[in-house]
């Protein structure tokens, strides 16, 4: 039975950068165990939101808050231990590190030390290639590959909620499906995901529920499937993409 208290919600935040209000009056709320998408086009404030809950963006006002407390001020690093970890944009490995060692990296902050070798062994499971690869520099992979090795490296770090930054970004059309079925197992094992998406149709695919930005405010939230049914969400995507 799921908490009522949402493992991770914004209250009424807002974004400036400067004169320019990025961010508008944000609600949102992601429950334990949840699979959430958000959806919009460029500059429609997707990756400041991935930003603000990491503590890399301070809200101009209202909260964010994590198992019902405010971390509004918390730093990256408290944020990360409350178990936050990201998927970037564009995967951002350690090119001249092997596999191995960017896959190490997710773990730094880990204490159970015993239980890394296992979770190694997991990750060689779920991507095979990645195991092929283990002793090559991560800037020698293919950009399916490297998309592999990011999701390892924040697999390794335990997280209680995965954020993903355009996880389709950059790959072939063939890696994209395969790519968000790897999403769908993560998420069916029990880690929390919020995934910030441009492709609406692979992402509500596979989601419980979605959030539409337009221009910084939230235009439209509902289950997955009402989503994928609303003409609304059409007019607004479209109108953000163009």
């Amino acid at each position: 039975m799921r908490s009522e208290t949402p493992v991770l919600e914004f209250r009424g935040v807002n974004i400036h950068y400067g004169p320019v209000h990025v961010l508008k009056d944000i609600d949102l709320a992601i429950n334990a165990g949840e699979l959430v998408c958000l959806l919009g086009g460029n500059a429609s404030g997707k990756t400041t939101t991935l930003k603000t809950i990491l503590g890399m963006v301070r809200p101009s006002s209202g909260e964010v808050l994590m198992d019902g407390e405010i971390v509004t001020t918390d730093t990256t690093a408290e944020i990360v231990s409350r178990g936050v970890t990201m998927v970037p944009e564009n995967r951002r490995l350690f090119k001249r590190m092997t596999v191995r060692e960017n896959l190490e990296i997710g773990a730094y902050l880990r204490t159970d030390r015993d239980s890394l070798d296992a979770d190694m062994d997991h990750i060689f499971e779920m991507f095979p290639r990645v195991k092929e690869r283990i002793n090559q520099k991560a800037g020698t992979l293919s950009g399916g590959e490297q998309q592999m090795v990011a999701v390892g490296r924040a697999l390794m770090a335990k997280p209680k909620v995965l954020l993903m930054d355009e996880p389709s970004m950059g790959l072939a059309p063939v890696l994209v499906q395969q790519n968000f079925e790897i999403i769908e197992q993560i998420n069916d094992d029990g880690v929390t995901v919020f995934m910030v998406e441009q492709n609406a149709n692979m992402a509500l695919s596979i989601a419980d529920r979605g959030y539409v930005l337009l221009t910084g405010s939230i235009v439209l939230a509902d289950t997955a499937a009402n989503l994928l049914a609303n003409e609304d969400l059409r007019k607004a995507y479209l109108g953000e993409a163009e």
